[in-house]
């Protein structure tokens, strides 16, 4: 048996899912969110929880995978999703234009316009170096997230650059003076 397959999804109140085909469309108090559902695999209500059960032992590579897409889709109608990223570097920065727009300077001749997807919000810390990335779909606020660091990987000689709060970067000794 699949080990996360197997384990519960806690329904909080407010949160309903609905199977269509291969989907599964879960809507709660923050908004709705679809996830897609393998062949051979059922959902099923028992007491509050949601169960992921499967047909047969040749869905077992899936098992686990559709209970963890359904639980991040609870999860994100729920409370929601984020990731922080720190923006390192002198002159280094990152303003919200409007709505849907962040601008980004990060060293090279021209500001970057970054426009945000739907769902998607962005805060940005009043120094300007640190972004938080919000919204119900954990794929999407990964990949926005992502985007964002892509614009200026951090640098491992100069330590600068885009990078998530939480990644430890190890800092490499450049070249040794010439003799």
């Amino acid at each position: 048996m699949s080990r996360i397959g197997k384990k519960p999804i806690p329904l909080p109140t407010g949160v309903k899912y609905q199977v269509e085909g291969n989907t599964v469309l879960v809507e709660g108090p923050k908004g709705k969110v679809s996830a897609l559902i393998a062949k051979g695999i059922q959902l099923e209500t028992k007491d509050g929880t949601l169960h992921v059960n499967r047909e047969d032992d040749k869905y077992a590579a899936v098992h686990g995978l559709t209970r963890a897409l359904v639980f991040n889709a609870v999860q994100g109608v729920t409370k929601g999703w984020t990731r922080e990223l720190d923006i390192v570097g002198i002159g280094y920065r990152a303003e919200l234009k409007g709505k849907g727009m962040v601008v980004f300077t990060l060293g090279y001749s021209h500001p970057i316009e970054f426009p945000l997807p739907t769902s998607i919000e962005v805060a940005v810390d009043p120094k300007q170096t640190h972004l938080t990335v919000t919204g119900i779909d954990r794929q999407k606020v990964g990949q926005v997230a992502a985007d964002m660091r892509s614009l200026r990987k951090p640098d491992p000689y100069k330590n600068k650059g885009v990078r998530y709060s939480d990644e430890k970067l190890k800092k490499k000794a450049g070249k040794t003076g010439a003799k």
